[in-house]
């Protein structure tokens, strides 16, 4: 479990093929340790994914095809900035929301608008992801825990507004992201429990 708050940003070091599956290679960027140990779930870029090797430099992990397919870390290079987030401890602080690091689908970020320092930006969101999307609810891109400002229904996706503050655009890899990239989504995980338990329920009512 992850709380959407980045802790640190990582560089794509190396990429390769192993067994049916990529290795990624993330180079930490900044000198300061990131105390880590093997078997560990780190949240990359809001996939949550398990340290196979580390060091005080850098760290790998093993992703399957699904997870290259499902997600945008197949489209990562070498030199990619992606965010990191360890998962949390028994007594943390849930400081952004309740996130799983298991990517309902992609999106893609159709604009950005600097504004004093901070952006304003708007997301396209798949249309069968769109029943858990709510004005001031909580959704994580890129495994950032984010409020939406704006919710508007167009006819092939949902599009989404919201508002970075210049510190989430400065700790986090959105600071060095264009339009037309594919945004990993994790829609709120409270809403997805609540239409799994009314959804018998409802069903019942259309009898």
């Amino acid at each position: 479990m992850f709380t959407g708050l980045v802790e640190r940003i990582g560089r794509i070091a190396d990429i390769h093929d192993k067994d049916g599956y990529k290795i990624l290679r993330v180079e930490l960027s900044q000198a300061e340790p990131y105390a880590t140990q093997l078997g560990e779930s780190i949240a990359i870029n809001g996939c949550c994914l398990t340290v196979t090797r580390f060091d005080q430099q850098s760290m790998d992990f093993d992703v399957s095809f699904e997870s290259l397919d499902k997600t945008n870390l197949g489209q990562l290079k070498l030199g990619s900035a992606v965010n990191l987030e360890r998962a949390l401890r028994m007594g943390d602080r849930l400081g952004g929301h309740m996130v799983s690091g298991h990517v309902d689908g992609r999106g893609r970020l159709k604009s950005i608008e600097e504004l004093d320092g901070g952006w304003t930006v708007f997301v396209e969101v798949p249309r069968e992801l769109s029943g858990y999307i709510i004005p001031k609810g909580s959704i994580t891109l890129d495994g950032v825990s984010l409020t939406i400002n704006e919710v508007i229904d167009e006819p092939h996706a949902t599009l989404i507004r919201l508002t970075l503050i210049p510190v989430t655009v400065s700790h986090t890899s959105f600071s060095e992201l264009k339009a037309g990239w594919p945004l990993n989504i994790e829609v709120d995980l409270v809403g997805k429990y609540l239409e799994r338990f009314a959804s018998p329920y409802v069903q019942q009512g259309r009898k």
